[in-house]
């Protein structure tokens, strides 16, 4: 996807050698030695990390500052060695911005993202990390993909690797990431399941159109309708056609039976979500679609 490709250009420049993506269950990473790339998942006791936008997400340092030296152990030089980041998904706010009209310099962009971002986050705004993409529009009209995280929150993920002798040059979120999975440039959506909340991303002619993540009560077949179904109404109505095919990610056993479901209900082609190192699951999507990006860089 067009946008993506500006951030697969630095992700790749230059590749890190360890890429950790983070959630509740654990931590999915990925080791780039001598052309070879090593996969694997490190589980995490329960109440290690608490995904929220709002407070502090790992509650156990200690026990993933062990996890990242095992994963990661000390190099033979000092300097630190390049990582990359992959965030969950509710830990921040992903917004895609419209605008009739986006400045060329830089600084006023910046100004103008955060004021339309300010009061869709739950967190001030004045301690938080925005990032943006510019996606191309017809004439001067811009969208732009924001990225927000409260810097307390991204400082407590980045510690363990920078204590690790590891340099987290690179940040990204889980869904902006796994979105590098998706190749058809038709109207379609992606819904990703990560324990007990729901990613769901709009995109069309190869550009993000919608982002949104909730926080599940209950994770039951009925309850992921509930998000979905208006969502495609949303779609709809805006856009004036109907998603043609919905992608799936992390819904494990369940998804053959929910894809049944959700092809009657919502009339739509319903796909597992792919990639060429596998299929990717609850917990590692992101870097899926990390790797699959650096790849083609």
């Amino acid at each position: 996807m067009p946008f993506l490709n500006k951030i697969r250009r630095l992700l790749a420049e230059p590749p890190p050698e360890f890429v950790f993506e983070f959630s509740e269950a654990g931590i999915a990473w990925a080791h780039h030695a001598r052309q070879k790339t090593d996969t694997g998942f490190h589980t995490f006791e329960p109440d290690t990390v608490s995904v929220s936008p709002v407070r502090d997400n790992v509650l156990k340092p200690e026990a993933v500052q062990a996890a990242i030296r095992e994963l990661a152990p000390a190099g033979s030089t000092a300097k630190p060695r390049p990582a990359a980041i992959i965030l969950p998904d509710y830990c921040g706010r992903v917004a895609v911005l419209d605008f009739d009209s986006f400045p060329s310099d830089p600084r006023e962009q910046a100004a103008l993202v955060r004021f339309r971002v300010k009061k869709s986050v739950p967190f001030d705004l004045d301690a938080a990390s925005v990032s943006y993409v510019t996606q191309a529009g017809s004439g001067k009209r811009k969208d732009v993909v924001v990225a927000v995280v409260a810097i307390d929150i991204l400082a407590r993920y980045e510690a363990p690797l920078r204590m690790a002798g590891l340099h987290p040059g690179a940040v990204t979120i889980s869904a902006l990431a796994a979105m590098n999975l998706v190749h058809d440039s038709s109207l379609g959506v992606m819904a990703k399941l990560t324990g007990k909340f729901l990613s769901v991303m709009v995109s069309d002619n190869n550009a993000l159109k919608m982002v949104r993540c909730v926080e599940l009560e209950h994770v039951t077949p009925d309850d992921i309708v509930a998000v979905l179904f208006p969502t495609f109404a949303y779609v709809e109505d805006e856009m004036k056609r109907r998603p043609g095919k919905l992608l799936l990610c992390g819904f494990g056993e369940s998804a053959p039976e929910l894809a049944m479901r959700l092809s009657s209900e919502l009339n739509v082609e319903t796909e597992p979500l792919r990639s060429a190192h596998g299929t990717p699951g609850a917990h590692n999507a992101g870097l899926h679609g990390y790797l699959q990006a650096a790849e083609a860089a």
